[in-house]
């Protein structure tokens, strides 16, 4: 078996060298966060131990077939396929940045692809349980904030970046609408459903950081538009983690026993939205997707209902007792 530790003696050599110049690159050139320098730490370590020990001195020793050796024992001593995924991105950015700075010929990474994972659908509550889960009591003005905070996730299938990112300018009550600021900076208009709206009202009036004009559809004076719908400590927007044990504890709280997150509410809005009116591009459209690709997911699960309705009802699907 290689070891997969680095001998605190070795003596760097090229393979180190360059390894650092790649993390140095992406720490001052891309300012990638802490996290994700860890994670490249981590994934390359294990290529660089693994070309050691194959007697690997420069990185140019490595051709593709070597790599794709490397790909298969990680597989085979029990990494899983998102894992030897993510490790094969680190091992494809690493050689083009060799490449692009001459230290190889070729890349070895070019084509090569990794294990299929299977492709897991997203849970969903059912509509019983969100009404259970969003109908959160409203007293106090904390009630009135996640409330609030609950039926926009669900009715305009917000991500959870998104709701924190929220100014009451944002919001027409009145018309019904969110205006939000989604991934790659793009805009989109969202509908607000009845019940979110009058959540979102009663929290404005309780709330001193709303609008007092929102009520009648007026946006407000800019002032009052630029602050954040949930605030958090010191009036700053809330953290997207303030949300997600929010979220956990309502759920607790609420009797709903499922693994809660905000994102499985904007799960739920979407097969809920696309079992009732079969418009995928619709769907596409309010989530924000870039893609129908990342949207058609949810045709499988609207099949997995449309599957266990056949099975329970047609009689030549029933099973015998």
């Amino acid at each position: 078996m290689v070891a997969r530790a680095p001998s605190p003696h070795a003596a760097a050599g090229p393979l180190d060298a360059d390894l650092g110049g790649f993390i140095d690159h992406l720490a001052v050139e891309r300012q990638a966060s802490a996290h994700t320098l860890d994670a490249y730490r981590r994934d390359l370590a294990a290529l660089r131990h693994w070309a050691g020990a194959q007697g690997a001195v420069r990185w140019g020793d490595i051709d593709s077939v070597a790599l794709r050796s490397f790909i298969a024992d990680e597989h085979a001593r029990g990494l899983s396929p998102p894992s030897v995924q993510r490790r094969l991105s680190a091992c494809r950015a690493l050689f083009r940045w060799l490449l692009k700075h001459g230290r190889i010929g070729i890349d070895p990474s070019a084509g090569l692809r990794g294990p299929k994972a299977a492709r897991k659908l997203p849970q969903v509550l059912d509509a019983d349980e969100m009404g259970q889960l969003v109908e959160v009591p409203d007293s106090g003005a904390l009630g009135l904030r996640d409330r609030a905070m609950m039926e926009l996730l669900y009715s305009s299938g917000l991500r959870v970046s998104e709701l924190c990112a929220l100014r009451w300018g944002d919001l027409d009550l009145a018309g019904g609408e969110v205006r939000v600021l989604g991934k790659g900076r793009k805009t989109r208009i969202v509908p607000v459903g009845r019940h979110a709206r009058e959540a979102l009202a009663a929290w404005a009036s309780a709330s001193a950081s709303a609008a007092a004009p929102l009520g009648d559809g007026a946006r407000g004076p800019a002032s009052l538009a630029a602050r954040p719908v949930f605030p958090g400590r010191d009036g700053v927007p809330i953290t997207p983690r303030a949300v997600q044990k929010r979220v956990r504890e309502l759920a607790i709280r609420q009797g709903v026993w499922k693994r809660v997150h905000p994102h499985l509410l904007r799960h739920s809005f979407a097969s809920h939205v696309l079992e009732s009116s079969g418009d995928l591009r619709g769907v596409q459209e309010l989530l924000g997707h870039a893609s129908i690709a990342t949207t058609q997911i949810y045709t499988h699960l609207d099949f997995q209902h449309l599957a266990k309705v056949y099975d329970s009802a047609h009689p030549r699907a029933k099973r015998k007792p």
